[in-house]
C-alpha cells in the first residue's frame, strides 16, 4: 500500500514539474520580448503574434482532439511526447536565429503543449479518488504560476547576464531530462473497460461524446462561469503593465509582480485543500472556492482606482491571490460529470473554451473599450473596472447556479 502511494506522489511530482516547465517555456518569449524585438528589428504586432497567436490559436484549437486521443491511447506517451517535442523547441529556438522559425517553434509549442493537460488530468483522476481530487489538481495547477514566476525571475536573470539565446537554450534543456523521467518512471493506470463504454455509444451513434458532454446544463454554467474568471485574469495580465506605465509612470514596478504568481500557487493549492473539505459534506460545495475568486472584484477595484503606486500594486496583487486561486478546483469538478473514458475530453474542451475567452476575448474588449469607448484619462481603469464588474459578477451567477444543479447532473 505504501508503495502505491509512492508511486502516485512521484508520478504527481513528475507531472507538477512538467506544467511548471510548460509555463516557463510558454511565457519566456514575453519576458525576452524586448531583446527579441532589437535581434530582429520587429514591430510590437509581430512581437504580439509571436506570443498570443502563434501559440494560442493552435492550443486552444488542439485541446479537444488531444482531449480525444488522451481517452483512446496511452497517457503516459502523450506527456512524454508532449514534454519532449515543446522542450526541444524552446532549445531550437535559442539555436536557429530566425523570426520565422520562432513562429514556428511558438505553433509546435502549442500543439505539444495542448497534449499535456487531458492526458494528465484524465490520468491522476484515474489515480486519485473524487475525495482528493480538487486537492491534487490544484498541485498540479499550482504550476502554472510557478511556471510564470520563473520565468520572469530565471530567464530574465540569464538574458541579462548572456543573451536571450542562452536564455531560451537554459529552461529548454530541462524538459528534455524530465521527459526522460517520466517514460522511466511513470506507469500507465488501468482504465474502466472502455471496450464496453464504446460498444454502448456505437447504439446510439446520434449521441456522440462532445455533445453528449454540451447536453449537461451543470457544465455549461460551469464552462461559463470559470471562463468569465479566466477573462479578467488574462486581461489584467495582459495590461497590467500598460496601466502602471500610463497611470503611474511606473513601469519599474511591473517585473515584482512576479513574486505574487509564488503566492498563488500557494493559494491554488490551499484552495483545492479546502474545496475537498466542504465536499464532505456536499460535494456541489466545492464551487465556493470558484464563487471566492469572483469575490475578490472589491480589491481589484479598490487597486484600479488608488492614487498611491505602491498601494496599487499591493491590492491588484492581492486580488490575483484570490481571484486566480480557483484554478486546481475547476478542473477537479469536471471530473464528476462524465465518466472514465470521457476524461480527457471534457479537460480539453475545458482548456478550448478558457483559451479562447481568456486570449481571446478580454484583452481585445478592453483594448477596444481604452481606445474607442473611455479614451480620455481615466479610460484604462473604466475599461479594467467595467470588464472586470462584468465577468466577476455574471461568474458568481452561473458557478452558484452550477451548484445548485450539481446533484442532479453529476455522476459522482
Amino acid at each position: 500500500m505504501y508503495l502505491i502511494w509512492m508511486k502516485s506522489r512521484i508520478t504527481l511530482f513528475l507531472f507538477f514539474l512538467a506544467y511548471i516547465l510548460s509555463f516557463v517555456d510558454r511565457q519566456i518569449v514575453a519576458v525576452l520580448g524586448v531583446q527579441i524585438r532589437e535581434a530582429f528589428e520587429l514591430g510590437n504586432l509581430q512581437v504580439g503574434l509571436l506570443y498570443g497567436t502563434a501559440f494560442s490559436v493552435i492550443y486552444a484549437l488542439a485541446g479537444i482532439p488531444m482531449g480525444w486521443l488522451a481517452d483512446r491511447f496511452s497517457r503516459k506517451w502523450m506527456i512524454v511526447i508532449g514534454v519532449a517535442v515543446w522542450s526541444l523547441m524552446t532549445v531550437l529556438s535559442g539555436v536557429v536565429a530566425s523570426f520565422t522559425f520562432l513562429i514556428v517553434a511558438r505553433m509546435i509549442l502549442g500543439l505539444s503543449q495542448a497534449m499535456l493537460s487531458p492526458a494528465v488530468y484524465s490520468l491522476l483522476a484515474t489515480q486519485y479518488s473524487a475525495s482528493q481530487r480538487a486537492t491534487i489538481f490544484s498541485v498540479y495547477a499550482s504550476g502554472i504560476f510557478i511556471g510564470v514566476g520563473l520565468s520572469f525571475l530565471v530567464g530574465g536573470s540569464i538574458a541579462e547576464v548572456y543573451d536571450w539565446q542562452t536564455a531560451m537554450i537554459s529552461v529548454g534543456w530541462p524538459g528534455l531530462i524530465l521527459a526522460v523521467a517520466i517514460a522511466g518512471i511513470v506507469v500507465e493506470p488501468q482504465r474502466e473497460n472502455q471496450r464496453e463504454h464504446r460498444l454502448r455509444e456505437s447504439r446510439s451513434p446520434r449521441v456522440q461524446p462532445l455533445r453528449a458532454i454540451l447536453q449537461n446544463r451543470s457544465v455549461r454554467l460551469h464552462f461559463v462561469g470559470f471562463s468569465l474568471l479566466a477573462c479578467t485574469g488574462y486581461t489584467l495580465l495582459a495590461f497590467l503593465s500598460t496601466f502602471f506605465a500610463y497611470v503611474f509612470q511606473r513601469s519599474d514596478l511591473v517585473p515584482d509582480f512576479g513574486w505574487f504568481f509564488f503566492g498563488v500557487a500557494f493559494m491554488v493549492i490551499l484552495s483545492g485543500r479546502v474545496a475537498d473539505r466542504l465536499a464532505r459534506i456536499g460535494a456541489s460545495r466545492r464551487y465556493w472556492m470558484g464563487i471566492l475568486s469572483a469575490g475578490a472584484l472589491p480589491i481589484y477595484v479598490l487597486g484600479l482606482w488608488s492614487t498611491d503606486p505602491v498601494w496599487a500594486f499591493g491590492l491588484l496583487g492581492i486580488g490575483v491571490l484570490i481571484g486566480s486561486s480557483y484554478n486546481g478546483v475547476a478542473t477537479a469538478i469536471l471530473q464528476s460529470y462524465v465518466p472514465d473514458h470521457q476524461r480527457g475530453l471534457i479537460t480539453g474542451l475545458y482548456l478550448f473554451v478558457i483559451s479562447i475567452a481568456g486570449f481571446g476575448f478580454g484583452p481585445p474588449l478592453a483594448g477596444w473599450m481604452m481606445d474607442s469607448l473611455f479614451n480620455d484619462d481615466q479610460g484604462i481603469q473604466l475599461s479594467l473596472t467595467l470588464l472586470f464588474t462584468g465577468c466577476n459578477v455574471l461568474a458568481a451567477i452561473f458557478l452558484w447556479r452550477a451548484k445548485v444543479r450539481y446533484d442532479a447532473d453529476a455522476l459522482e
